[in-house]
């Protein structure tokens, strides 16, 4: 049976709301299919605003990885701003797809991809406005599976209460057996209702059902097991790790937003997974292993992208680009490649230990030089060593002064406040660091009007990281140490003019440490934020953090906790944690061998070019490090059709 439109009702609304074309759809390489004609169909949620879910490459890679099925349709769904929200309450408009703007509430599943805790409230007003109860377990046939995904769903139990099932790890393989299993059921006409279904997702060791595992409690509040409550359901579930990422060269069809966007370029993923081992790292750590993408295979990904977006940047992504095993084949390939047209390349921050000029000079090719970046992420050798980053001052000197004396003029450099062991020194050490790469870049340059942007975060704890244990760093402390570096940036005025900073409060910081750390327990405190108005917590200015600091007395402290026992605490080494049931691959005695090395400020190796640690991924996934180099070039040889970025070649491979 069709579902209508709510576009007619949808559309009045729109005069009166801010960056109404976010909420049309009909972007340059969208799909919109016929909602008879298909089997099963997945609304895809990134619960952020949409300048900020569309780029989200997570989701653009299962936009079309299902649509690729031919009895199978998936549209995009994003988190609406305030002001339409207040309108489409007043007017009755549930949640829509920014596709066939269809309604929330008719699809057979709701994937929300969450890159951040953060985005947790904005879950809850879709589920609202779309008409789907808050509880799982309030749902009936007639409502979604709501899967969550995304590297903060690697502890879903916060969100355990709102959510029906949680996919651990890479999505391309997961969503179609998940699709296999809802058209089997589907097809057999729903046997056993929604509880079979969910049921046979379980069974597959790698669906997580959380009302499906019961949380017993020890009296001092600490979790004292985590079991299943029914047969068929497994004790672990694992994560999902797609090995050959050529065999996946999404997004074929890179999406083309209609409105400004946080990235205005094509993106590829050059490999997936690091093994730096730095760790206060979650994404490091839950992407292992290393797989790389083949020269060839990011070569072809480029060339269709670029020919079906008209986009004129590529980004080579990855969690450490520079690291690829033929980084260099590959952007000097492609700067030959696109040598005279519009096209740029650029890779993210950078690390300083992997970053030469000849690179850097061949992803500027074409004359751009916006800046450098590089993320030294600790102020001292000291706390560089406490969270495995080491990269000496002398390396980012002799780096940026390579820089400097090569033509750039500006440099961003991250860093975190608030790490395991911190002293307001290590954190003081920033602005020496700072102003010797202004002297550096003022000697190599010749110039006085060189910059350097010191750019700070708050750290947070993650589940899955040898940190998952320490106490993190109370907001008051962080912010009294960025204002000790304030005025050490300024102590020496001549130079202090150069350096731009960049930083936010201990406050947000704190509550993404709830919420990445929580049990099922914080739920209720999610629910009653959102209740009193909390939306785009990630967003300074509707993040309200008294809301949550009275939520947390209000649901925890009749617990018997509260909202310090979930942050500043320091966990024991016996504890179970919230997350002890899912298989990250990580072997937990390892992490808790690398969290006492960085007490006693000890490094850990890259284990691409060592021999094995024995984190416990390889076995535990039945994977293996996946790296070059191949020996293989780029090369453009014979013209293309119309549109091309290209000047004249097309773009063939060797």
């Amino acid at each position: 049976m069709s579902v209508e439109s709510v576009f007619p009702r949808l559309e009045a609304l729109l005069p009166r709301v801010s960056k109404p074309v976010q909420y049309v759809g009909g972007e340059l390489n969208a799909t919109v299919k016929d909602w008879d004609s298909t089997t099963v169909r997945w609304a895809l949620m990134y619960p952020d605003a949409y300048e900020v879910g569309l780029p989200n490459q997570g989701v653009m890679i299962l936009y079309e990885v299902l649509n690729e099925q031919p009895d199978v349709l998936a549209e995009r769904t994003y988190a609406v701003w305030p002001d339409l929200e207040a309108l489409m309450r007043e007017h009755n408009v549930p949640q829509f797809t920014v596709d066939g703007h269809r309604p929330l509430g008719a699809f057979d599943l709701l994937g929300v991809s969450f890159s951040t805790e953060l985005g947790y409230t904005n879950l809850l007003t879709a589920l609202d406005l779309g008409g789907i109860p808050l509880h799982a377990a309030d749902r009936t046939d007639e409502h979604p599976i709501v899967i969550a995904g995304g590297h903060a769903a690697f502890n879903p139990e916060p969100i355990a209460d709102f959510i029906d099932a949680a996919v651990l790890g890479d999505g391309e393989e997961a969503v179609l057996e998940v699709t296999d299993i809802v058209r089997a059921w589907k097809a057999e006409g729903r046997p056993g209702g929604r509880d079979e279904l969910l049921t046979r997702l379980a069974e597959t060791g790698g669906v997580y059902i959380p009302r499906f595992y019961d949380v017993e409690y020890l009296p001092d509040g600490r979790i004292q097991r985590v079991v299943p409550n029914r047969d068929r359901v497994p004790f672990r579930v694992f994560k999902r790790t797609t090995m050959d990422l050529d065999a996946w060269p999404y997004p074929k069809q890179p999406l083309v937003p209609l409105a400004e966007s946080v990235h205005e370029r094509m993106s590829v993923e050059i490999f997936r997974g690091c093994t730096r081992g730095c760790r206060f790292c979650q994404a490091g750590m839950i992407t292992r292993p290393v797989r790389e993408r083949s020269i060839e295979g990011i070569g072809a990904m480029i060339q269709k992208g670029l020919e079906a977006t008209g986009f004129e940047e590529v980004g080579l992504l990855s969690l450490s680009s520079a690291d690829h095993s033929e980084i260099a084949e590959i952007t000097k390939g492609l700067a030959d490649r696109y040598e005279g047209t519009n096209t740029s390349l650029s890779l993210p921050s950078t690390r300083v230990d992997a970053f030469n000029v000849d690179l850097a000079n061949e992803l500027s090719r074409n004359g751009r030089r916006s800046g450098l970046t590089f993320a030294p992420e600790g102020g001292s050798e000291r706390i560089r060593r406490v969270i495995n980053k080491m990269v000496s001052q002398e390396d980012l000197i002799r780096t940026v002064s390579a820089a400097y004396s090569n033509g750039w003029r500006q440099v961003k450099l991250y860093f975190m406040c608030g790490l395991p062991t911190e002293t307001d020194e290590d954190v003081l050490e920033i602005a020496g660091m700072a102003q010797e790469v202004i002297r550096a870049g003022r000697k190599a340059s010749g110039r006085n009007d060189v910059r350097c942007t010191i750019s700070i975060g708050g750290f947070v704890p993650k589940p899955h990281t040898p940190f998952q244990w320490a106490a993190q760093c109370a907001p008051d402390t962080v912010d009294s140490r960025l204002r000790k570096l304030r005025e050490a940036v300024n102590s020496d005025r001549g130079i202090g003019r150069n350096i731009g900073m960049r930083y936010h409060d201990g406050k947000p910081s704190l509550i993404e440490g709830l919420l990445s750390r929580g049990d099922r327990r914080v739920g209720r405190v999610i629910e009653r934020v959102w209740a009193e108005g909390g939306r785009f917590d990630g967003w300074s200015e509707h993040f309200s953090y008294q809301r949550w600091v009275d939520a947390c007395e209000a649901e925890l402290v009749p617990l018997g906790v509260d909202l310090a026992w979930f942050t500043t605490r320091e966990r024991e080494e016996t504890e179970v944690l919230p997350w002890d049931h899912l298989d990250s691959g990580l072997d937990k005695e390892w992490l808790w061998a690398d969290w006492q090395d960085a007490l006693d400020e000890r490094e850990q190796d890259d284990c691409r070019w060592t021999p094995c640690f024995d984190c416990g991924v390889c076995p535990a996934m039945n994977t293996d490090i996946q790296v070059g180099p191949s020996g293989r070039t780029l090369l453009p040889i014979s013209p293309v059709g119309k549109g091309s970025p290209v000047r004249n070649p097309a773009l063939h491979l060797s």
